[in-house]
């Protein structure tokens, strides 16, 4: 009879265990969806008229196309292949790399591995075993000098496609016939050549050079010879750089359209990146901040042969496109690709299932800041979006190193900007007011005109934002920052002026032999400051010594917000404008906390400031100083909190081992968390504070809140309940309190709107304190061990980011779990159920040297998440089988080809150049 039990045992258990595991697959997912951003290193931009697609090509090899808003694909080369070229062909896209056979993989691409002319691969290889047949027409006084160098540019005829322009490197051009296979006309330009047009008439060809000019050339006729009706050097008789290409387009009535690459003066421009417009008496050089890759123009009409509407630039940080059409060529705003990086991102929040009301206020505040931009819509319309509609609207938060604050749509598959709010007007800065580039002054020559966002240069980088946290029920914001500046807003839909006053929260208290060596505090505005309509600042917190802040937690019902540094934490009552509590952290031998962060990148203040204003008067070249600066800050914020968290890039095969009080930083607040619990007795439950540390101590605190009505007048009070100091002082990164029934306590107002059930207070509750090493339970309000999960034990990972989420299963909407997202040091996801504690799920997602996209990764409410591959793109995953965003898009390729040449666009497989 036991033999029988054991076996009915035994079967029970692993019938258990199938339908677990059936469960898990309902429930968890994990999937790479999308990539938000602009492409980190673009090195190619192609376009099709006909398809409506753009295509950028980088460094890395991978090719990106975009049609209209949520219609992208993406394709890699398996090596690392530069793209320097992409061009469309009919039913397919070819981009030519630095890897001769290079592929593209999971993707419906096919690449070309050289230039395909007319897709004749037989009349081009005869052409190019008989290009000494062009010398024959030369004049003899090129005979003696050096090689034509390299083919520098090849075109065809746009009203007789047998015909090839051919440019070379040291200025000759030659028309080639395709039929008779012999040069019919040649064009003697003696500097060095950059770039060539051939007018849509067939009559004339531009070509630009190298020392700043472009030439008008006459090719009609029979004349074996052309000749030059027009040269000109656009800005000035002094030495010019380069027109690296030159495009010029006819318009209905009235004069072409001229577009040239370049060609600043060397001495007092030579930094500048332009593209300059000219039309009629309209004479515009726009300024971009970062090098020019390509650039095109989009024009109206069934085939695309109209008038221009759009210039498509592409610069090496971001996307800008100009109307053309409207009065003074205003930019017009990307849905995507854009800019993430405008200045450095320095830490990232993440608010689901934002309520409509707020979500339309946000987007009305935004809508006042783009007024600025065309009303046209996007011009590039490609393919078709196929993915539903996002069943909630959610907002992903990005904080930067100007101090600015970011609020994109993140619901779908394009992560669009809705509002920016800026903190750097509430504090005096070294900002200069006259430093303003944005606009040229009148008469200046050249005429510039300021265009693109991107701009990585702070003038304080104090102002950098590193904590936020949005309460998406009653619109406060607060944000903090790196000189231990904490602001607290309010949504307003209305400008209003203001004084914002400052109260200081001294984290020392009063300890003696610490001396703060870091940078100094923020000083703030003493005269009233006019905020414009969004979220504005009414209360500010300055904390002494100005250290980093590492934690931030709003409670917006209570009318609290908590926040804590290196040296310790403290409670600020928002309401009543003063501190509630502030409690020293510091071990008497942590003198490194003293230091300050920005002592060890202390250069990034002159770098950032005081250089980038001696560049802008020297106008010396900024190549190759500012070409990776935003990827350089976000190492830098990288590296900052890798030591801060005492991060390992190397598995550690051991078990959790005592850690000593004497390690560097023991008192920087890592994580804090509000409850309303039983901390006393079990009988009462109050509101509490928790607060964690990096070595490895959690301190909880009673508070006693006034009624309602005397809110405003009584005083919020604070008692010291509980101390918990882990036995091997690992440092703690999360705290939960869960309910009777194991759930975690819903957010504040949460239960006041109707979106979650209040909690049960009948059961007993506990604490789960999340450690790097270990995931432990207790009982509350004895705090007595329950269970636990040992994560070090097994392969040496840390915990580096925790949060909540709630999986939905697949197979019925009436069933789901909460569990914990986790991120390891070694770039692996795990899932941890609640209240079990128990490992479900294990996934590898970021490399574990990758420290910078470990430490910016953000999880969601639902399961997903996001992390930096560079610094100016987000990856999105999902750990949900049910929530997931991700591209679906389809293109239709008509299978019917024109039988005859059509007036040229800008063709499908545009003019080659090499570059």
């Amino acid at each position: 009879p036991m033999e029988f039990l054991s076996l009915i045992c035994l079967f029970r258990r692993h019938g258990q265990e199938s339908q677990r595991e059936r469960i898990k697959q309902e429930l968890y997912g994990f999937n790479k969806t999308v990539e938000h951003g602009f492409p980190h290193q673009p090195s190619a931009l192609g376009f099709s008229p006909s398809l409506q697609l753009l295509a950028i090509g980088t460094r890395s090899g991978a090719i990106k196309l975009y049609g209209g808003p949520g219609v992208e694909f993406m394709g890699l080369h398996d090596e690392n292949a530069a793209v320097t070229q992409v061009h469309f062909l009919p039913h397919q896209v070819s981009g030519c790399s630095t890897h001769v056979g290079s592929t593209l993989s999971h993707s419906p691409f096919t690449l070309a591995t050289e230039i395909i002319f007319f897709g004749d691969m037989a009349k081009l290889s005869y052409y190019k075993k008989n290009t000494n047949n062009c010398y024959f027409i030369v004049p003899e006084d090129y005979g003696g000098r050096r090689s034509l160098e390299h083919v520098e540019s090849l075109q065809e005829n746009p009203v007789n496609p047998r015909q090839v322009l051919i440019g070379y490197g040291r200025g000759l051009m030659v028309i080639w016939d395709l039929d008779s296979q012999s040069a019919v006309t040649h064009i003697p330009a003696t500097q060095q050549l950059e770039s060539v047009w051939w007018t849509e008439d067939g009559g004339h060809v531009l070509s630009s050079h190298s020392d700043g000019s472009y030439c008008r050339w006459k090719v009609a006729g029979d004349d074996p010879q052309s000749e030059q009706e027009k040269s000109e050097v656009p800005y000035g008789h002094f030495p010019c750089k380069a027109i690296s290409k030159i495009i010029q387009l006819p318009t209905e009535q009235g004069p072409p359209f001229l577009f040239l690459s370049g060609g600043m003066p060397r001495a007092s421009y030579g930094d500048r990146h332009c593209i300059s417009v000219i039309h009629s008496k309209t004479h515009v050089a726009l300024d971009f901040t970062s090098r020019i890759i390509d650039f095109f123009v989009i024009r109206d009409g069934p085939y695309h042969t109209g008038e221009p509407s759009a210039l498509v630039v592409l610069v090496e940080e971001e996307l800008v496109v100009i109307d053309l059409q409207t009065e003074g060529w205003p930019v017009i705003q990307t849905p995507y690709l854009v800019p993430l990086h405008c200045s450095a991102i320095t830490c990232s929040h993440h608010v689901s299932a934002i309520p409509l009301k707020l979500w339309e206020r946000v987007l009305s505040a935004g809508a006042l800041q783009n007024t600025h931009y065309s009303k046209k819509p996007w011009p590039m319309t490609g393919g078709q979006n196929l993915a539903p509609d996002p069943p909630q609207r959610d907002l992903l938060l990005t904080g930067h190193e100007d101090g600015t604050v970011r609020f994109w749509d993140a619901s779908g598959v394009c992560l669009y900007p809705m509002y920016k709010l800026s903190t750097a007007g509430v504090f005096l800065t070294d900002s200069d007011p006259n430093d303003n580039l944005n606009q040229g002054t009148e008469g200046e020559w050249p005429p510039f005109r300021k265009v693109g966002c991107f701009d990585p240069y702070s003038d304080d980088p104090r102002l950098g934002i590193q904590k936020i946290h949005l309460c998406k029920y009653s619109g406060y914001l607060t944000v903090a920052g790196t000189a231990g500046q904490i602001l607290v807003l309010e949504l307003n839909d209305e400008a209003a002026e203001q004084t914002v006053e400052a109260t200081v929260a001294d984290l020392l208290q009063g300890q003696e032999g610490f001396r703060w060596k870091g940078h100094t505090r923020l000083e703030v505005r003493e005269e009233p400051v006019t905020f414009p309509p969004g979220f504005q600042p009414f209360a500010l917190v300055q904390c002494q010594p100005p250290a980093v802040v590492t934690a931030l937690t709003l409670h917006s019902e209570w009318k609290l917000v908590t926040f804590g540094t290196s040296h310790g934490f403290g409670l600020y009552d928002y309401q009543q404008k003063n501190n509630v509590l502030v409690r020293c952290t510091l071990n008497p031998s942590d003198q490194l906390a003293m230091e300050g962060p920005l002592s060890r990148v202390k250069s990034i203040k002159k770098s950032l400031r005081q250089s980038f204003r001696r560049i802008r008067r020297s106008r010396v070249s900024l190549r190759k100083h500012h070409v990776n600066n935003a990827a350089k800050l976000q190492q830098a914020n990288a590296r900052l909190e890798a030591e801060l968290a005492e991060m390992e890039l190397a598995p550690v095969q051991r078990k959790i081992e005592p850690r000593s009080p004497d390690d560097s930083f023991t008192g920087l607040v890592r994580t804090l968390y509000f409850a309303d619990t039983f901390i006393s007795d079990s009988s009462h439950n109050t509101p509490s504070l928790w607060a964690g540390t990096n070595g490895g101590s959690v301190f909880a605190y009673q508070l006693r809140l006034p009624p309602v009505e005397r809110r405003g007048e009584d005083p919020v009070t604070a008692h010291p309940a509980k101390e918990i100091q882990l036995m091997h002082r690992a440092p703690v990164v999360g705290i939960l309190v869960l309910d009777g029934h194991g759930s975690p306590l819903p957010e504040p107002l949460e239960v006041a709107h109707d979106l979650a059930r209040s909690p049960d207070m009948q059961g007993s509750h506990s604490l789960l304190v999340i450690s790097e090493e270990q995931f432990k339970v207790f009982t509350l309000p004895k705090v007595s061990a329950k269970m636990k999960l040992k994560l070090t034990a097994i392969d040496g990972s840390r915990v580096r980011r925790v949060g909540v989420a709630w999986f939905g299963s697949t197979r019925t909407d009436d069933y789901g779990e909460s569990g914990l997202t986790v991120l390891t040091n070694q770039g692996d996801l795990h899932v941890v159920s609640l209240p079990g504690v128990k490992l479900q799920v294990q996934y590898p997602c970021i490399r574990r040297e990758d420290v910078s996209g470990i430490a910016s990764c953000v999880f969601t409410k639902h399961g997903q998440g996001f992390y930096l591959i560079s610094p100016s793109e987000f990856e999105r995953f999902s750990l949900s089988a049910r929530c997931v965003v991700e591209p679906r898009s389809l293109v239709e390729v008509s299978s019917e080809t024109p039988s005859t040449t059509l007036p040229r666009a800008l063709p499908d497989g545009a003019s080659v150049e090499r570059r």
